[in-house]
């Protein structure tokens, strides 16, 4: 197992959730409407036993949930919950991150539309102006949980001087 539970540290809590490489993949097979468990079996390429694993995981998370869609025997499907649905935005900003720097052949495979009907490639902003958000326009700054240790070093440094 890792130790990203254990750091001080938002990214480091995250990934110790979603991070495992098959994880984005199996939030997108849901966000995507593939629902039960062979049928994610089967898009994914994965092991039977890795799957259950990994969704066993989001489910203890908070991130998925387990739904019976049929009672003999009881079988279940798998959907987004409130935190799955919010890990989405990140998911397509991954998107558009792979579809600029790592476009498979042919080009990206998947576009996505707004619900006003336009095509759109996602950009973080500003809640406030409206600017986007990037390692250019951004600072960083401790917060009320910042603590020395593995993780938040930087963040938990005295500031001044």
């Amino acid at each position: 197992m890792n130790r990203f539970g254990e750091m001080h540290c938002s990214i480091a809590q995250a990934v110790g959730v979603i991070g495992e490489p098959w994880t984005p993949l199996i939030l997108r097979d849901l966000f995507l409407g593939v629902r039960r468990f062979d049928e994610l079996a089967q898009d994914l390429g994965i092991s039977r036993n890795l799957l259950t694993a990994r969704l066993e995981r989001l489910v203890e998370a908070g991130v998925v949930e387990r739904r019976p869609y049929q009672e003999r025997p009881v079988r279940y499907e798998y959907h987004l919950a409130e935190a799955g649905r919010e890990i989405v935005p990140a998911l397509i900003t991954l998107m558009a991150w792979g579809d600029k720097w790592s476009t498979p052949p042919g080009g990206p495979p998947a576009l996505l539309v707004h619900s006003c009907g336009q095509q759109f490639t996602p950009v973080v902003t500003c809640p406030h102006c409206g600017g986007e958000a990037s390692a250019d326009t951004i600072t960083v700054m401790g917060g009320p949980g910042a603590a020395q240790g593995p993780g938040t070093m930087v963040l938990a440094a005295p500031q001044g001087n």
